[in-house]
């Protein structure tokens, strides 16, 4: 008679649970990084993703129609999620526009290309799998441990930095 073995969980020896939010002086950290290094889709997407507070698949979907009109970034967006298929409204901030702006020029993008194209040309915009390995490029650009930080990471970070100044919770579809 065979005995059978005993298996190891999938989730030994890793960190499993709820990614943490990013804190305002690590925001800036990444920020600067990227700005000293002219990185600037990174800094566009990064300052987006904060921003927007939407999922990851959402994000790298996004085209440039969906938050300009013109020449110019519109001051709010709307996009229908994925995941729920109802549409979320989001602000985005001067420092976003800007650097969305300047992404936009570098990169030559009209308006019905997607905002943060592939380099492969088999796929039209950024996969979900790089986005990560990117945010865990910037984790690991400030020394944070990248196993407790990730993509949700970004998306709860603005929440958390609102309910830390006002202590207001307000529920919305966003965490």
């Amino acid at each position: 008679m065979k005995t059978l073995k005993s298996k190891e969980p999938w989730n030994k020896g890793r960190l499993v649970g709820q990614k943490a939010p990013l804190k305002l002086k690590e925001i800036w950290a990444i920020r600067i990084r990227l700005q000293l290094a002219e990185r600037t889709r990174d800094l566009a997407l990064f300052n987006l993703a904060i921003d927007s507070k939407l999922r990851r698949c959402d994000l790298v979907s996004l085209r440039v129609g969906d938050i300009a009109q013109g020449n110019s970034i519109l001051p709010r967006a709307m996009v229908m999620q994925r995941k729920t298929n109802r549409p979320v409204q989001f602000e985005i901030t001067d420092q976003t526009r800007a650097s969305l702006s300047d992404w936009i020029k570098t990169a030559k993008l009209s308006s019905t290309k997607h905002l943060f194209p592939s380099r492969v040309s088999t796929s039209p915009h950024l996969s979900t799998r790089q986005y990560t390995r990117i945010v865990e490029g910037w984790v690991d650009s400030i020394v944070l441990d990248a196993a407790a930080y990730g993509t949700h990471s970004m998306r709860r970070t603005k929440a958390t930095l609102i309910y830390r100044r006002t202590k207001i919770f307000v529920q919305s579809s966003f965490c």
